[in-house]
């Protein structure tokens, strides 16, 4: 199985870079992972926010394959700890999918669509992140669930 994380537009910040691409070098040894960056919709001044949504919404569907499972983060999706995310990931690897796409949408959310598409939602914390530290959150959290499932010592409960 491989894992994506799909995300609208660039990340600018150096140390979020940074951070993401350290996660990432460690994630290489347990899992297929791969960041998928789509860029900014053009003219977003000209546009409401649903009609920026629905066009990031056919960038975002126009990278999926029929079979994937899709996730998105989300401030209304399910809360996992870090233990039983490990769990979900470790039951999604017993499986024969061969995708396991999360989404991270744009600043205004996901279009009706996107939310049709996916299978389901995951909300990282009740706070608000910026679009940018949800990458690093999210990568590092992966990270941690990998460590988790095979009972090395970074995570500790």
């Amino acid at each position: 199985m491989k894992i994506c994380l799909l995300v609208i537009g660039k990340t600018d910040a150096e140390f979020v870079r940074a951070g993401i691409a350290e996660y990432e070098k460690r994630l290489k040894y347990y899992i297929p992972y791969e960041m998928k960056v789509i860029p900014d919709v053009r003219n977003t001044k000209n546009m409401s926010e649903i009609q920026q949504k629905e066009r990031e919404g056919e960038l975002l569907l126009g990278q999926l394959e029929a079979a994937d499972y899709v996730i998105l983060l989300d401030e209304k999706g399910n809360e996992y700890t870090s233990k039983a995310f490990a769990d979900f990931l470790a039951q999604k690897m017993l499986t024969s999918m061969k995708r396991l796409i999360f989404i991270i949408g744009g600043p205004y959310g996901f279009s009706e669509e996107v939310y049709k598409r996916a299978n389901m939602k995951i909300s990282l914390s009740k706070m608000t992140f910026s679009h940018q530290m949800v990458r690093m959150i999210f990568t590092e959290q992966l990270y941690r669930a990998m460590t988790i499932l095979k009972g090395e010592p970074y995570h500790h409960e």
